[in-house]
């Protein structure tokens, strides 16, 4: 088990560095109740192996599918998930915050 962001940093490195195509989903902004502080880290790669988490699960789903996007891509995104969005509430985020996960491929 990891037990710090730090550690799946690490990981996300370690799986670039393996040849995995790979992206990191970072929690920048909060406002609040989040279910995760800013600088919790999320990394998938291109298979949708993930490690980590951004929301403690309530949006993992639609990071994931925009982190794959992005290794397509290269192209980094920045996505807002709250209360008040629609996505937010069919992702589950109904804890009344909002966050700000920017998503970059590794590499």
């Amino acid at each position: 088990m990891l037990s710090s962001d730090r550690d799946i940093l690490t990981e996300a490195e370690a799986w670039a560095r393996s040849g995995r195509d790979v992206a990191l989903a970072t929690v920048v902004e909060t406002w609040g109740s989040a279910p995760r502080p800013v600088g919790s880290h999320l990394v998938i790669d291109g298979a949708g192996n993930f490690l980590g988490s951004v929301s403690g699960g309530c949006v993992e789903g639609d990071v994931i599918t925009e982190a794959m996007d992005v290794i397509g891509d290269g192209r980094p995104r920045m996505l807002e998930f709250g209360v008040a969005d629609e996505t937010a509430w069919r992702a589950g985020l109904s804890c009344g915050g909002r966050i700000r996960v920017y998503v970059e491929k590794v590499g």
